[in-house]
């Protein structure tokens, strides 16, 4: 099937969206499934008073978020690669959802941003808590990127006193070898004075999936056309 430069160009953004998709789906996944069935963590999903917990909704929603994903990248990636149109319809109505989803969420996350910072700090430090406890190589993955992403240290912030600081970032100054900023502080001062910027990541979210949406539909017009020129021709040949 012959496509135009317009529909070509949208096949291969999602290819490439579907790779992207793949890999945080994956990651997602991966982590979920391994703070909800590790030796060290197995225990805390087993205490029904704690099911409502930061930590254990955190890992359902990785375990979930990750399985969704995955299941979107087959759709869309059988779809794009093989231009079949009952398996991009289901992609189209799958980004959909997410997309509806990701303004939900928003405008829930932008409107709560004290509470949900208070439930990030509490999964935060349940995270800190189960590395002090348990030193597992994953958990400690997690809190290095937790503290890179957000340039923090701790609970403390100080090098020489923290318990957890071989997974603190480089220190940017003199005086930061002292005294370094304190996580669940800098976590609550993200969803409170910096809100825009987690609505940014909101909007650009939106603005991948609405990318993935429209050229999915072009591909659908695409394949139609197609299939109909392919109808017609065969129709008058016999």
């Amino acid at each position: 099937m012959a496509l135009d430069g317009c529909s070509l160009v949208c096949k291969y953004i999602l290819i490439l969206f579907n790779i992207f998709f793949a890999l945080v789906g994956l990651a997602f996944l991966g982590l979920g499934l391994w703070l909800r069935f590790s030796d060290s963590t197995r225990g805390i999903f087993e205490i029904e008073a704690l099911n409502s917990s930061a930590f254990v909704i955190a890992v359902t929603v990785l375990i979930a978020l990750g399985s969704v994903m995955l299941i979107v990248v087959v759709f869309g990636d059988y779809g794009a690669c093989n231009e079949k149109r009952c398996a991009l319809q289901v992609f189209s109505a799958l980004v959909t959802i997410l997309a509806i989803a990701d303004v939900v969420i928003a405008v829930a996350a932008y409107s709560r941003t004290f509470e949900i910072g208070l439930r990030m700090v509490e999964f935060y430090s349940s995270i800190y808590t189960l590395y002090l406890t348990t030193r597992d190589p994953v958990i400690a993955v997690t809190l290095t990127f937790i503290h890179e992403m957000l340039h923090c240290c701790g609970v403390t912030g100080v090098p020489v006193l923290e318990y957890v600081v071989n997974t603190c970032p480089k220190p940017n100054g003199i005086w930061e070898y002292i005294k370094m900023d304190v996580c669940p502080a800098v976590i609550i001062d993200v969803f409170n004075s910096k809100a825009p910027l987690v609505m940014g990541f909101f909007v650009g979210t939106g603005a991948l999936l609405i990318t993935a949406l429209v050229c999915s539909t072009i591909l659908l017009k695409q394949t139609k056309r197609d299939q109909q020129a392919g109808t017609a021709y065969y129709s008058n040949v016999y």
